[in-house]
């Protein structure tokens, strides 16, 4: 698939970190892009710069799902490049003591069936409607390729450490789809991959302190380092142009291993 502006896209969590980076680089090769997030103002503003179009979109309710495709659709027409950014993470032990109270306690369901809506079932969520779309248009490709869905799991899906039990189950269900989604939409050509990240600068990573920082890169073997943003995106864009490239996941993270914590 070649990247211009006869292409339109959307990126879920577009308004900043990895998505916003895809965003920017999508648009930059000529791609009409379209960012769905929660934060309005940082979407609008973000959007706005690269010429595109913004819609506030909560990838766990439905109805939000659909009006918000439904708007940049009306803009940009259907898509034919999904990237999946949009998602949270809470640390919560299984089983911790309150330093307080001496109090023995456990990972309440409201938080982790909060991480695995917007993590795994919001980006199913985005994929069925997505796909639906591209599966009704045209073939834009010699072999048939009508479109490519990226979506994101993390290191963290195979190498979970403590206190992410949530995140990991997430991740690790966002992985584990990749392949069968990608077997579901062969006879419509449509790709999917998957991509792990490991640790990268993120807006929640930069706010950090500095010497945490440096304590996270030095666990990264080479480049020893957190990764960049753009290094995601570029990522992607190889993913958008390689047709044969389906139903693989790849790690993007120095070769680190995370350890327990």
């Amino acid at each position: 698939m070649k990247l211009n502006s006869d292409l339109a896209a959307i990126v879920t969590g577009g308004a900043s970190g990895l998505g916003e980076a895809t965003a920017r680089m999508l648009a930059r090769e000529g791609v009409r892009v379209a960012i769905l997030d929660m934060n309005e103002e940082r979407g609008e503003l973000t959007a706005g710069d690269i010429g595109g179009v913004f819609a506030k979109v909560d990838v766990t309710d439905e109805d939000s799902v659909k009006a918000g495709i439904a708007k940049v659709r009306e803009a940009h027409g259907v898509e034919r490049i999904l990237v999946n950014c949009a998602g949270i993470a809470i640390g919560r032990k299984t089983v911790s003591t309150d330093r307080k109270t001496g109090e023995m306690k456990t990972h309440d369901m409201e938080s982790f069936s909060k991480v695995v809506e917007v993590n795994l079932l919001g980006t199913y969520r985005m994929i069925r409607h997505s796909a639906l779309g591209m599966a009704e248009e045209k073939p834009i490709t010699e072999d048939g390729g009508r479109g490519v869905i990226v979506v994101t799991a993390s290191v963290a899906a195979t190498d979970g450490q403590i206190g992410q039990a949530a995140y990991a189950a997430s991740k690790g269900g966002v992985l584990g789809m990749t392949l069968p989604v990608a077997r579901d939409l062969t006879e419509f050509g449509i790709r999917v991959c998957c991509i792990q990240p490991g640790v990268f600068m993120t807006p929640m990573v930069s706010g950090m302190p500095e010497k945490v920082q440096e304590a996270l890169a030095a666990g990264v073997p080479f480049p020893k380092r957190l990764g960049r943003a753009d290094e995601y995106a570029h990522l992607v864009k190889f993913i958008c142009e390689s047709d044969y490239m389906n139903g693989e996941s790849v790690r993007l993270d120095g070769a680190i291993r995370l350890p327990p914590k």
